[in-house]
């Protein structure tokens, strides 16, 4: 399959941070489930990407490119446990569902636990390129429970909670989820051929 590229586009946030779907409120002093999240970061301007790529531009697929200008696009969508439209709003694994059945054609499966499960190239911490779908333990009960999709240069972007406002980037760099981190799939690997039929599903 092609190797999939894609840009960190640019964008300024400011919203409140709490844990994916139906998620207790954190508490101070407590364990990694309990603890107050970070706050909201902000993205890089264009004349800062450029510096971080020593002026060499990403080379483009059309749908890691079209799956995050479309996620991005939905930022301050609303949180809904069990939500899979714009209209309806979005848990963490509804989101990312939504984006890769638009843009990539994709029919991913619709809880965090089967998206883990998808057998789908593992990427490295290290590894990671815009377009990888991420995976976190952010409930500090030793499975995963919260999930995102990679946008470069440590941000990611997910549906977090109500309280955070719903659709949000993040950054892996902030100690919340860089201690929930469980690990990152290349599902992009899995998606049809240009040529092929986007509306087609992904077979397990």
């Amino acid at each position: 399959m092609l190797k999939r590229f894609a840009p960190l586009v640019p964008i300024a946030l400011s919203v409140l941070l709490v844990a994916c779907a139906n998620q207790q409120a954190p508490q101070p002093q407590m364990d990694l489930a309990q603890q107050e999240p970070p706050q909201p970061v902000t993205m890089l301007t264009d004349e800062q990407m450029v510096d971080l790529t020593d002026d060499k531009p990403y080379e483009l697929p059309s749908l890691a490119d079209n799956i995050l200008a479309h996620g991005l696009s939905l930022v301050g969508t609303r949180y809904r446990m069990g939500g899979t439209s714009t209209t309806s709003g979005f848990d963490c694994s509804g989101f990312v569902g939504f984006l890769f059945k638009e843009e990539a054609g994709m029919k991913l499966p619709r809880s965090t636990r089967e998206l883990i499960n998808l057998d789908a190239p593992l990427v490295s911490r290290h590894d990671l390129e815009p377009g990888d779908l991420i995976f976190f333990n952010n409930r500090g009960r030793g499975r995963v429970s919260h999930a995102g999709i990679y946008l470069g240069d440590d941000q990611f972007i997910h549906s977090s909670s109500s309280r955070s406002g719903g659709v949000r980037v993040d950054s892996l760099d902030d100690s919340y989820w860089s201690r929930s981190y469980m690990e990152a799939k290349r599902v992009l690997a899995m998606a049809p051929e240009p040529s092929s039929d986007r509306r087609s599903p992904l077979h397990r």
